[in-house]
């Protein structure tokens, strides 16, 4: 071999060691993506919960660590913003500071309908754009199955208007998933389910994903940590050595990487009112997420404890 040839060679070798450093470089700093099946639009795996945690008032104090939160979401790459009617005044704070903050083009506003018939079902949406200061509504889920025939047929001609971008359905218990699986497969349209998925409550795995997947359904796994459960079973424990593999830094990140990391998960929505907590859980969607092997250790570890 020539040395004109070997120094290419070398040269070579070095530019693809150089763009490998970059593409994991990259990946540590940008969060990871999953297209949304109906329309292949990326939507980051970490989003943010607006239950409890935004029910605010006016009060400047009580705002001030929300703005902070939506600005560490978005600073981080995430986009999704989860709220409802049922939340109190939860959408109406959301709205003030994305619109405070100018982050709109930069998030994802996802809100329900939650209520009994055609017309209130409009006049609620209507509402949501108001409190939540949209024109345009990316994503209307039905809230817990309510009058769900009624609302999607309203929600079908909204989408077709350019009034919303998405249709969704939700439901939080265990004991809805087979109910939320029968309409994915019946009913033409639905581009999100909502439901509650973790390390702890598995069943969506079985009894929900198969169907989101084969119908191209994206899906949004809400109740990431149980409401502070798994937190308080794993308190004064050390987290495993071996999550170092996954780029796992912190208790939090492996609840939420081991819900992101299933290939029917969307995006997942953690709920918080601390900056803090928002910073520490959206870098579950940067670096590496578990395997399948490496999902399954954590399955077992979380039923050894």
């Amino acid at each position: 071999m020539n040395r004109s040839r070997r120094a290419f060679l070398r040269a070579a070798g070095g530019i693809a060691a150089l763009q490998l450093l970059a593409k994991r470089a990259m990946a540590e700093t940008t969060m990871t993506t999953r297209p949304i099946p109906s329309s292949g639009e990326g939507m980051p795996v970490i989003g943010l919960g607006t239950w409890q945690v935004f029910d605010v008032g006016g009060d400047a104090s009580a705002r001030r660590p929300l703005a902070d939160v939506l600005r560490r979401l978005v600073d981080a790459g995430g986009r999704m913003i989860d709220s409802s009617p049922m939340y109190g005044r939860a959408e109406a704070v959301t709205g003030d500071l994305v619109a405070a903050a100018g982050l709109r083009p930069r998030v994802f506003l996802a809100t329900k309908v939650w209520t009994s018939g055609r017309d209130q079902g409009i006049a609620q949406i209507r509402r949501s754009a108001q409190l939540l200061r949209s024109d345009v509504i990316d994503l209307v889920q039905i809230h817990n199955l309510l009058d769900w025939r009624t609302h999607l047929a309203t929600l079908r001609r909204m989408k077709e208007e350019g009034r919303i971008r998405y249709i969704g359905i939700t439901h939080y218990t265990t004991g809805a998933l087979p109910d939320l699986a029968r309409i994915l497969a019946a009913e033409p349209g639905i581009d999100f389910v909502q439901l509650g998925y973790s390390l702890a409550t598995r069943d969506a795995e079985t009894l929900l994903f198969p169907t989101a997947i084969e119908r191209k359904v994206a899906v949004i796994a809400n109740q990431p940590f149980e409401q502070g459960s798994l937190f308080r079973r794993v308190r004064g424990r050390t987290l495993p050595e071996w999550a170092a593999e996954f780029d796992c830094t912190s208790w939090a990140q492996f609840f939420l990487k081991y819900i992101a990391a299933h290939p029917a998960v969307t995006c997942t929505i953690p709920a918080t009112n601390k900056p803090d907590h928002m910073e520490d859980d959206a870098r579950a969607g940067l670096g590496r997420l578990p395997d399948e092997k490496q999902r399954e250790r954590m399955r077992r570890f979380w039923e050894s404890i």
